[in-house]
């Protein structure tokens, strides 16, 4: 991606082909190519130009600055695109300079060309019709080369409000996903389902099944621009108009999926099920319930390994006690089930969160730089020598340029921004991101601990069975 910006030079040419030729920002002048004249007589070789013109504005040359994105393009190839801009721009007919400078950070080209050319003797027009040529050249190259570039949309950009409105809303795809399942456990049949959903206001396309021409199903919620697809890629396994039809027909199926999946959660557990301590306060110290386990964590029993045994058979014996019955067991998967579900949709909602401050940090980068350097492109547009205040400030022009690149590919009115607010949200997300992982960590140790607690009173109770039956067999 490339921020293209261009000026007339009415004086001092010399000064700015100096300028731009330095060595110390051209890497010894390696990064420096001409067309048509030389570093040391471009003066002289534009005056001879601008001699066999009959114009007579004071126009003597044109600078233009062709800045790139940081990190996303090596200063060679930079250079390489510059020359090939200034040759499809200048057509082989205006002597030019290319120079790239490498000391600011980002990439940028500088091409300072005759305003008079060679072949016909035509002075060059500057004009918005030429800029904006000068722009589609520019995305073309950028195109050619494999970099990114920012597409005209025809649509303003949003006010900030508007823009985290978006971010955080309430997103399409999440609102989607949850009335989507919504309806599926009310719905009767697949026809039902899609009576439901567009009862929610959704406007519904491709929904026949077995049609060839509309693989997927689509949604369109009210004041939405595009439909969502009912994809694996958008929401996982489920959402396709086959799975809904079969979620609504065979919700055993899809719930036995689910604890296969739980299943091999467990077993992955159990094995590693021996390093993990017992909590001091179990979910199974509860009404109904006797006796609590006893806390191994402490360190008498770390020093005593009798000890720790006796102490491990008494609470197996006591989470026997308390969940032999069937009942019992059922409201221990319950719970397992309850915890995990509340683990995983904390998880969800701190991916969520990660995603929103990433973007929020970001905005808050472009939107400093963009206020923070705003005056300084104002006075360059005003001023009456633009090329002398360009050297003069080029690193902060350079800096406006980019951070209005970002902003206007993000989609936001740049104008709107206010820092104080994107601050305020950025520390509240934060903040709100500090509490989930904490919930998160919890929940994840409280599912850890119940099927922990699963495995054991299954495995004792296994093992008592089998006991008995030996006992049995010897009174036969």
């Amino acid at each position: 991606m490339a921020y293209t910006r261009i000026h007339a030079i009415k004086s001092t040419v010399t000064k700015a082909i100096a300028y731009i030729c330095n060595p110390e920002k051209t890497e010894e002048k390696l990064l420096v190519d001409t067309f048509g004249c030389g570093i040391e007589t471009a003066k002289h070789d534009f005056d001879f130009a601008l001699s066999r013109t009959k114009r007579t504005d004071k126009n003597l040359a044109f600078h233009l600055i062709q800045s790139f994105a940081k990190g996303e393009v090596s200063h060679e190839e930079a250079h390489l695109i510059g020359i090939e801009l200034a040759d499809k721009l200048l057509e082989g007919k205006y002597s030019y300079i290319v120079a790239t400078h490498t000391d600011k950070g980002h990439p940028h080209n500088h091409i300072i060309f005759c305003a008079a050319d060679n072949i016909e003797h035509k002075k060059y027009y500057d004009t918005k019709r030429s800029y904006h040529h000068i722009r589609e050249l520019s995305d073309e190259l950028c195109k050619e080369h494999n970099l990114s570039v920012i597409i005209p949309s025809g649509v303003r950009g949003k006010k900030y409000t508007e823009w985290k409105a978006e971010l955080e809303g309430n997103s399409w795809k999440k609102r989607l996903k949850e009335d989507i399942d919504e309806c599926i456990r009310i719905a009767k049949s697949y026809d039902d389902f899609l009576l439901l959903i567009k009862g929610k206001g959704y406007t519904v396309y491709g929904d026949k099944l077995g049609d060839p021409h509309a693989k997927y199903i689509k949604f369109l919620a009210p004041g939405q621009e595009r439909p969502i697809r009912g994809s694996f890629k958008n929401f996982g396994s489920g959402y396709t108009k086959e799975d809904i039809k079969d979620r609504i027909e065979n919700p055993e199926k899809w719930h036995d999926n689910e604890q296969s999946a739980q299943k091999q959660t467990e077993n992955n557990i159990a094995i590693t099920k021996r390093i993990i301590k017992v909590p001091k306060k179990d979910i199974l110290t509860r009404t109904g319930a006797s006796k609590t386990l006893i806390d191994t964590s402490g360190e008498k029993f770390q020093n005593s390994p009798g000890l720790q045994h006796w102490a491990s058979i008494k609470n197996l014996k006591t989470a026997a006690s308390s969940y032999a019955a069937a009942d019992n067991l059922a409201e221990l998967h319950r719970q397992i089930e309850e915890k995990r579900a509340e683990a995983n949709s904390a998880k969800t909602k701190l991916v969520e969160l990660e995603h929103e401050i990433k973007k929020i940090s970001e905005l808050l980068l472009y939107a400093e730089q963009y206020i923070d350097n705003k005056s300084f492109h104002n006075k360059y547009k005003k001023s009456k020598d633009p090329d002398r205040y360009l050297r003069m400030h080029e690193t902060q022009l350079i800096l406006f340029d980019g951070a209005e690149r970002m902003l206007r590919k993000i989609g936001l009115d740049a104008d709107s921004i206010d820092i104080t607010e994107i601050k305020k949200d950025y520390d509240n997300l934060t903040a709100q991101k500090t509490d989930i992982e904490k919930n998160y960590k919890s929940l994840k140790n409280e599912t850890t601990a119940l099927q922990l607690k699963s495995i054991n009173i299954s495995e004792y109770i296994s093992q008592n069975k089998s006991q008995s039956e030996i006992k049995s067999s010897k009174y036969l």
